[in-house]
């Protein structure tokens, strides 16, 4: 995992469904930690474009339902900034099912763009996307 080199706004809070771009067999997941999340106490954790979370799947196959898996937010709705001067927005939010911590995925197609921020930090998931934006 490589650090992010545009300043993310993190738009995702704990507790937020968001819906999988993947053929995992999850369809929506809701986000129950975000990775590395350092913040005041009490304050609850944001995720944004890149991170790491973890989730349980509310909706999906039978088996995969009441699963807990890690996941990589790939899109969001809350436009963000990137070095460039270049403002990002996406259609909905979106994450991708991932095995392990170094992020290798799940499924084998991604229906949709992916950012780019997220194909620099975790390059499994940039071999698999078909649209890196």
């Amino acid at each position: 995992m490589k650090g992010m080199k545009a300043n993310i706004t993190k738009s995702l809070s704990v507790g937020a469904n968001v819906e999988t771009c993947d053929n995992s067999g999850a369809k929506i997941i809701q986000i129950i930690s975000v990775k590395g999340y350092r913040s005041v106490k009490r304050r609850r954790a944001l995720a944004g474009v890149g991170d790491f979370v973890t989730a349980t799947v509310k909706k999906g196959l039978p088996a995969m339902r009441k699963q807990i898996v890690q996941a990589i937010i790939v899109r969001q709705r809350k436009e963000y900034k990137r070095p460039d001067g270049v403002r990002i927005v996406f259609e909905d939010n979106a994450a991708v099912i991932v095995k392990d911590d170094m992020g290798t995925p799940k499924g084998t197609i991604f229906k949709g763009a992916i950012a780019k921020e997220v194909a620099e930090r975790w390059p499994p998931i940039a071999k698999v996307a078909s649209a890196v934006i």
